[in-house]
């Protein structure tokens, strides 16, 4: 069951198709987040990473764990009219497993700490139970 649906994320965050990574939120908490998206088999990125061993980019489902932090923060801390939160720091980056074309991500968030505008959180994006990749990153909030 969704707590959101395309339309009420692209109300909290800038993000737009072809760069908009989540597709619904499944969960949402004070300090946590639970959301999905489905890897569209069609995605221009997959012509030539791989063409043959079609591979969804690390650096993707990265993306995709930084706008589920923003939808978290936006929904539960929202920031002052007109900014937008940006990524500022990642760090413990660990991939453990390819996303293919035709899966679903699962992507969990969690706000650790907040000081003052910056936030920092952990993710995990994971397959059929299986994670994907695990980071942590930061946030801070800035005028576009």
């Amino acid at each position: 069951m969704s707590v959101m649906d395309r339309a009420h994320i692209e109300r909290l965050i800038p993000h737009r198709p072809p760069f908009l990574w989540v597709d619904e939120v499944t969960e949402l908490g004070e300090r946590r987040l639970k959301a999905r998206k489905r890897v569209d088999p069609q995605l221009d990125v997959f012509a030539g990473h791989y063409p043959h061993f079609p591979v969804l980019p690390g650096v993707l489902l990265c993306e995709a764990a930084f706008q589920a932090g923003a939808i978290l923060i936006a929904a539960t801390a929202p920031p002052a009219d007109g900014q937008v939160p940006v990524v500022t720091r990642v760090n413990d980056v660990k991939f453990r497993r390819m996303v293919r074309p035709g899966e679903v991500l699962d992507i969990d968030i969690e706000l650790t700490e907040q000081l003052a505008g910056a936030f920092f959180l952990t993710g995990r994006v994971s397959v059929a139970g299986e994670t994907a990749v695990r980071l942590e990153f930061a946030c801070t909030a800035v005028a576009p």
